[in-house]
C-alpha cells in the first residue's frame, strides 16, 4: 500500500510520463504482490522494470555467511534484502537520473520498521508524515468514482515480504492501535501513565515508547518528509539521539 501511495501521488504530482517504478521480488514476494502492482502500473499508465533481487541476495549470503561468527540471523537475512533493493533503486537513480522516492509512512518511521541504506534509501520521503491508518482512508477515497489503486492491495494483510508468511503485525500491534498511541505520544505530547489510562494495556504502550525512543538514529538520517501534521519528524520534532529519561 506505502508503495502504491507513493506512486499515485507522484503521478499526481508529475505526470505519468516522469514517473517510474521498479518491481524487486525475492522468493518471498507473494505472486500477488507482483500482479497487484502490475494492475497499479497500467491504471496509471507509467513505466516500469522488474528485476529479482534473489541472484544478489543469495551470492551476498554465500559469500558473508563463511566470515560471521554466529548464524546468520532473521534480521540480518531480511535487512540485507531490503539494502540491496536500496542498491538497485540507487543505481537506476544515478544512471537514469531519477530522483528515487522513499515509501515509509509514519507509523514505520517513528517506532524503526524500516531499515537503514535499504527501504530508507532516497531523496523525497512522500509519506513520512502521513500514518498507515491513515493511508487506508486515503486510499479508499482515491477510489470513491473508480478503482485506481487495486482493492488486493488495500486489503491484504502489511507485509514487507522478507521471510515466509511474514506479516507487520508480527512485530508490531495493529495500526489502528499503533497509530493511537503514537498521535498522543508524538503530537499530543502525552506520556506514559496517561496513554496507558486511555489505551489499558501496559506491555504494548511501554513497547510503543520505546520503541520510538530508541530509534531516534534512524530518522535523523532519513530522507525529509512532505510535512501534513502538526509535528513532523525533522525540525517538527527535534529529540537527542542519546538520552537517559526513560530505560
Amino acid at each position: 500500500l506505502d508503495s502504491a501511495m507513493v506512486t499515485y501521488i507522484a503521478v499526481e504530482a508529475l505526470g505519468k510520463e516522469n514517473v517510474h517504478v521498479v518491481l524487486m521480488p525475492s522468493k518471498y514476494s507473494s505472486k500477488g504482490s507482483v500482479t497487484d502492482s502490475e494492475k497499479l502500473i497500467k491504471n496509471l499508465g507509467i513505466s516500469s522494470d522488474n528485476v529479482s533481487i534473489q541472484p544478489v541476495v543469495d551470492e551476498t549470503i554465500a559469500q558473508l555467511t563463511p566470515k560471521f561468527e554466529k548464524k546468520l540471523g532473521k534480521l540480518t537475512g531480511e535487512n540485507i534484502q531490503a539494502r540491496i533493493r536500496g542498491v538497485y533503486l540507487m543505481a537506476f537513480s544515478n544512471n537514469e537520473s531519477y530522483l528515487v522516492l522513499t515509501t515509509g509512512n509514519k507509523s514505520e518511521l517513528a517506532v524503526g520498521y524500516c531499515t537503514l541504506y535499504g527501504d530508507m534509501s532516497g531523496s523525497l520521503a512522500v509519506i513520512a508524515d502521513v500514518y498507515k491508518s491513515d493511508l487506508y482512508r486515503i486510499a479508499k477515497f482515491i477510489n470513491r468514482k473508480k478503482v485506481i489503486i487495486p482493492n488486493e492491495i488495500i486489503s491484504k494483510p502489511p507485509s514487507a515480504e522478507l521471510s515466509p508468511n511474514q506479516t507487520d503485525q508480527d512485530d508490531l500491534p495493529p495500526y489502528e492501535l499503533l497509530d493511537k498511541i503514537l498521535k498522543m505520544y508524538l503530537e499530543e505530547n502525552k506520556e506514559f501513565n496517561e496513554i496507558n489510562s486511555i489505551i489499558k494495556d501496559e506491555k504494548v504502550v511501554k513497547k510503543v515508547l520505546r520503541l520510538v525512543d530508541i530509534n531516534e538514529f534512524k530518522r535523523r538520517q532519513a530522507a525529509p518528509a512532505l510535512r501534513v501534521s502538526k509535528k513532523a519528524f525533522g525540525y517538527g520534532r527535534r529529540y537527542p539521539i542519546v538520552q537517559g529519561w526513560r530505560t
